[in-house]
């Protein structure tokens, strides 16, 4: 493993363990209420005393989070060709996503629920809005970002534009591509959560809601840790098959040479 990555690793675990500590004696000490604040001890325990209840919540807001981040990947993409070859849909489509995107989601929710119902589809569909702006916007950056020569010369030596969209234009834009994909896959995640607060009966979202109702703080606390580990996880999935992609990129050069 590099050494700046692995170095990294090792500080970051190195802090994460040293505040979760001083979270622990900081309870302990000041004999804070189990229902006001528990220490991290008393969370793990809530996990270990009913693993199924959390692994099966939190598998339905994975798979809510996995769909509606390839949903709007894949829209996203596509909706970003066409506002880069078509100026009619960046005068149209991309004004109308830029107005989407202003709207708070939390008042989108209940639409989704009343035109989809209360099982899955209107989470994946709170998930898909949250997450389909950061996608489009980065990569339309990415596509404009070609060097105008290059585009030149493929159209001078007889390149369609499928051929340059394929060949120069799409790989050009993967970097900014990767990087609103990262933060897609955090916003799924929100998406997901906004979804089973509104309406749920099963998730990580409507387990907070039923501890918060019962005032079972350490639930809610195991809930959303495991929320954390969860969007970390996904978030460092997607990076890593960024440096698996795209090793030659100038963002990935100092970590693979460092030795």
């Amino acid at each position: 493993m590099p050494k700046l990555a692995s170095s990294g690793l090792v500080q970051g675990a190195g802090f994460l363990v040293a505040c979760v500590l001083l979270w622990e004696a900081i309870v302990r000490l000041a004999g804070v209420r189990e229902f006001l604040f528990p220490a991290p001890s008393t969370i793990v325990m809530e996990i270990l005393n009913y693993p199924g209840f959390f692994a099966r919540n939190a598998l339905y807001t994975l798979l809510v989070t996995l769909v509606g981040f390839a949903i709007a990947l894949s829209l996203g993409v596509a909706l970003a060709i066409g506002i880069v070859y078509s100026r009619l849909l960046e005068n149209t489509l991309y004004s109308l996503l830029v107005a989407l995107n202003s709207i708070p989601k939390v008042a989108l929710a209940p639409l989704f629920v009343i035109w989809l119902g209360t099982e899955m589809a209107p989470k994946i569909a709170i998930a898909v809005t949250i997450a389909i702006f950061a996608i489009v916007v980065d990569t339309v950056l990415g596509l404009r970002s070609v060097d105008p020569e290059t585009l030149n010369m493929a159209r001078a030596a007889r390149a369609n534009e499928w051929q340059i969209l394929r060949k120069i234009r799409f790989p050009s834009a993967l970097p900014s591509l990767f990087a609103g994909m990262k933060v897609a896959i955090s916003f799924a995640l929100v998406g997901a959560l906004v979804g089973e607060f509104v309406a749920g009966s099963q998730g990580l979202g409507h387990a907070i809601l039923l501890a918060q109702g019962m005032f079972d703080t350490p639930r809610v606390f195991a809930s959303i840790v495991i929320l954390g580990l969860m969007g970390t996880i996904l978030f460092y999935l997607v990076d890593a098959l960024e440096r698996y992609m795209l090793p030659w990129h100038a963002s990935h050069r100092g970590v693979r040479t460092a030795m």
